[in-house]
């Protein structure tokens, strides 16, 4: 099927972004284009999430959206994917009727079939009446949550496998097709955890662990096609841990010994051994075979079962990031028992300090960034339960953090079982409170960083920069412009402040190894490896040039959620090379 064109949008999570570009390359590879307008495309997918209920209202209003062109232009193919499908089933379908096609998150093998099938039935019933227009069976494909694809030989057969094998080695947004130097690689599917907010192993299934040799060979694939910064992806990605012949492998699956679990919390697991790659052992192995990725980073973590021998990795390779993003959800643990969170807050406590022991080393330039998520308002918070999140909040001391209101989830036990009892304006003022403190928090550390040398990974120009060329909103979202960081909970967009005329200084301490533009600057971002957000200026004529490369900066300057920095003397002869 060639000829037709395809607009996809992802909601969520980074899981989903790598979902959304595997989907993308492997349509792209049978002949569909891809748009970065909906109203242009034949087809129109939305990579969905059910964690949050914003991005998932954001998809209502879409298919809302959508109804209306459709009325007009019946021919037109509209696909939901991801853990909406995989939740609602077909009565997203009966809600939405515009909808002609779902997938869920681990049928996405069968995404191509799928819509191939749609298509071409579209094209053989246009001149039929509406009532032989029925949607057929085969245009959802769903696991169904009473299917978790567990440790059975059904999980072995799985050829959801070949999905991440077969990705486009280099990574390419589909509607701009901007090849990017930063890729995702997923190390493993789902989650065990069972959080009682939380509809991910309902949607996504039981956790399984890819094969080490093709997590790094996808990542030696990369590698070659030009990526510096690779991001290994998983609900619980510290889980990791791979048995190597203990069960049936077929499709590139195997599936760990029944009862044979990750123990380890202060030390290596037990079973850890030759027939065992733990996830220690995937880092140490990226980071020692794959010499050309610069910058290996890993999340989501999960507080509990975070061994010492990963902490002593990532001290010990120099180009694996740290930063960690471990999600603590609330201070409270009466709270973290009736959300089945698996720790205490002194466990929690415990893992932070033994972190910092192991990995914060300012005094090195080698700082330890944290992050983390908090959920505000779970049924029966208290104010003493409140008071003591912000107690956690302070010590934790992340750079930034996620907090959100809880929202009942439907297919989740918290939404049958446990009633939602706090009044929402509690909620909001909590919400509020709460993000007062972390914004405060996150100012002091920006502000330590004033007068240090960072490496930045330059993602291009500035959303301001961007305005400033005269470009749309839709634009600057497809340019990728647009730098997210997650300090207030909701993903904001950070409007950078305008770059300074020529001739203007940051504010911030001045240095004799600071070069001087000596011509009318771009502003341009960039990312340390501890996941903060540099702005700096650079000649117009590297305005492209420099996305995707590393370069040195002094931080010149702190305001609120953003860092201002100068290029070094010694990056200028890089800068005055093209190919740099």
């Amino acid at each position: 099927m060639t000829g037709r064109t395809i607009y996809l949008e992802t909601f969520g999570c980074q899981m989903n972004e790598l979902d959304s570009e595997l989907v993308a390359g492997q349509l792209a590879r049978l002949g569909y284009a891809f748009t970065g307008n909906a109203a242009d495309a034949d087809v129109v997918l939305y990579n969905t999430c059910s964690v949050r209920e914003q991005a998932e209202q954001k998809v209502w209003s879409r298919l809302g959206e959508l109804t209306h062109r459709k009325n007009r232009d019946p021919s037109v193919v509209v696909g939901v994917l991801g853990c909406m499908a995989e939740r609602d089933g077909v009565d997203l379908i009966r809600r939405m009727p515009v909808v002609d096609l779902m997938c869920g998150p681990g049928e996405l093998d069968k995404l191509p079939a799928l819509l191939d099938n749609a298509v071409r039935t579209k094209e053989s019933l246009a001149e039929q009446s509406p009532a032989r227009r029925a949607r057929p069976a085969e245009f959802v494909a769903l696991q169904g949550n009473t299917s978790r694809r567990s440790a059975t030989l059904a999980a072995a057969e799985d050829s959801l496998e070949l999905l991440d094998l077969s990705r486009a080695v280099s990574p390419v947004d589909p509607a701009s097709g901007a090849a990017s130097r930063s890729a995702y690689v997923r190390i493993t599917r789902g989650c065990n955890k069972f959080c009682t907010y939380c509809v991910v192993p309902f949607t996504r299934g039981a956790e399984i662990h890819r094969p080490p040799d093709h997590i790094i060979d996808e990542c030696k694939k990369l590698a070659d096609a030009g990526v510096i910064e690779i991001t290994l992806l998983g609900q619980t990605v510290n889980h990791y841990r791979f048995e190597h012949g203990s069960s049936i492998s077929l499709g590139g699956i195997e599936q760990p010994q029944k009862g044979r679990t990750y123990k380890g919390s202060h030390q290596r697991d037990a079973f850890a051994g030759e027939s065992t790659t733990t996830f220690a052992d995937l880092l140490a192995r990226i980071h020692d075979e794959v010499p050309a990725v610069q910058r290996l980073r890993f999340v989501t973590s999960y507080p509990r079962d975070f061994g010492d021998d990963v902490l002593e990795v990532i001290r010990d390779h120099p180009r694996i990031c740290r930063y960690l993003h471990v999600p603590a959800q609330t201070g409270s643990n009466r709270l973290l028992k009736k959300m089945n969170r698996g720790y205490t807050v002194e466990e929690y406590n415990d893992f932070i300090d033994r972190a910092r022991g192991y990995l914060d080393q300012p005094e090195l330039g080698r700082p330890l960034m944290l992050s983390g998520d908090i959920i505000v308002g779970f049924p029966t918070e208290t104010d003493e339960d409140y008071a003591a999140t912000v107690a956690l909040l302070r010590r934790s001391r992340y750079k930034n953090c996620f907090i959100f209101k809880y929202s009942p989830r439907p297919g989740t036990v918290a939404y049958d079982r446990i009633p939602d009892d706090v009044p929402d304006e509690v909620k909001r003022r909590r919400n509020n409170d709460l993000l007062a403190v972390q914004s405060e928090i996150s100012d002091q550390i920006a502000r330590e960083q004033v007068g240090r040398e960072v490496e930045v990974f330059v993602e291009g120009p500035s959303k301001q920069q961007l305005k400033r060329e005269g470009m749309s909103h839709g634009d600057i979202r497809r340019a990728g412009g647009a730098i997210t960081l997650t300090v207030n909970g909701n993903s904001p967009t950070l409007e950078a402040p305008a770059p300074p005329s020529r001739g203007a200084s940051v504010p911030g301490p001045a240095s004799p190894q600071v070069a001087t533009l000596d011509a009318e600057p771009v502003q341009l971002s960039g990312r340390t490896d501890t996941d903060l957000i540099v702005f700096f200026n650079a000649p117009a004529e590297q305005r492209d040039a420099l996305a995707g490369q590393l370069l040195k900066l002094r931080i010149t300057g702190a305001d609120r959620l953003s860092l201002h920095g100068q290029l070094l003397e010694t990056q200028r002869k890089k800068l005055q090379t093209p190919s740099a």
